[in-house]
C-alpha cells in the first residue's frame, strides 16, 4: 500500500521526540533511601567523589557545590577542614550508553512512552483507540505502518554518607532517570534536586519524583 503525506498528519511524532528531548518536558526520577540520618544540628561535612575516575576535576567539583547547596539549606554546614568534618558525603554519577528503541505507530496510534497513554480518535464501527490500537480499515486495508527509532539513556546518582569518627553508614540512597538526553549538565543537577526532594525520606522507601521543567530566561 502507497504511503501518503504524512506532512501534519503524522509530525506529532517527531515533534514529541523534539519535546522529550530537551527540557520543556518534567524530570521524572527513581529515588531509593536507606537512612539512620540524625536530625541536622549543625553538623559539618566534606564531600568527595566515590568513583575515583571523577576524583578531581572542575565538573565535579561543580555537582559536589550543589550538593553541598542542598546540604546547607537541610540544616548542615560546610567543613572549614575537610579532615576535620563531622559527615563525609560520597558521590558519584553516571549515564549509559543509552538503547536503541522502536516504535510502530499505526497511524495515530499512541505510545505510552511518547505519549503517555490517553484516547486517540474512533475508528470505522465506532470502535475507540487506545495505546496503539491500530484499525487497518481506517486506512483502507491493512499494511500501513509508520516505524521510528530513538534512544532512551539511564542516568544514576548515588549519595552515601558516613560518620567520619567511625565509618558508620548514615545514609544511602540512589536517584535513577531515563531520558533522551545524555547531557551530564542537564541529567545531574535534576537528580540532585530528585535525591534532596524530601530528604532524607523514610528508611528503605522506593518514590517517584517529577521536577517541573526548567523555566526559560
Amino acid at each position: 500500500m502507497a504511503r501518503f503525506n504524512k506532512i501534519g498528519l503524522f509530525a506529532a511524532p517527531a515533534l514529541a521526540l523534539v519535546a522529550l528531548s530537551g527540557c520543556a518536558t518534567p524530570f521524572k526520577a527513581d529515588v531509593a533511601r536507606f537512612q539512620q540520618l540524625p536530625a541536622p544540628a549543625g553538623q559539618s561535612y566534606t564531600v568527595v567523589a566515590d568513583d575515583p575516575r571523577l576524583a578531581g576535576g572542575l565538573e565535579f567539583a561543580h555537582y559536589a557545590d550543589l550538593v553541598g547547596q542542598r546540604l546547607v539549606q537541610t540544616g548542615y554546614v560546610a567543613a572549614s577542614d575537610p579532615a576535620r568534618a563531622d559527615l563525609i558525603v560520597r558521590v558519584s554519577y553516571d549515564v549509559d550508553t543509552g538503547r536503541e528503541k522502536v516504535r510502530s505507530s499505526g497511524g495515530f496510534g499512541g505510545d505510552p512512552f511518547m505519549y503517555g497513554g490517553g484516547w486517540g480518535f474512533r475508528g470505522r464501527w465506532g470502535r475507540p483507540w487506545g495505546y496503539g490500537f491500530y484499525d487497518p480499515w481506517l486506512f483502507g486495508g491493512a499494511g500501513y505502518n509508520d516505524v521510528s527509532s530513538y534512544t532512551v539513556y539511564t542516568s544514576d546518582l548515588s549519595l552515601k554518607i558516613d560518620r567520619a569518627a567511625d565509618n558508620r553508614r548514615l545514609f544511602e540512597g540512589k536517584a535513577s532517570a531515563q531520558s533522551l538526553s545524555n547531557k551530564l549538565t542537564y541529567l545531574v543537577p535534576n537528580l540532585i534536586d530528585a535525591m534532596f526532594t524530601n530528604f532524607p525520606g523514610q528508611n528503605g522507601e522506593n518514590v517517584k519524583i517529577t521536577l517541573p521543567p526548567e523555566k526559560k530566561g
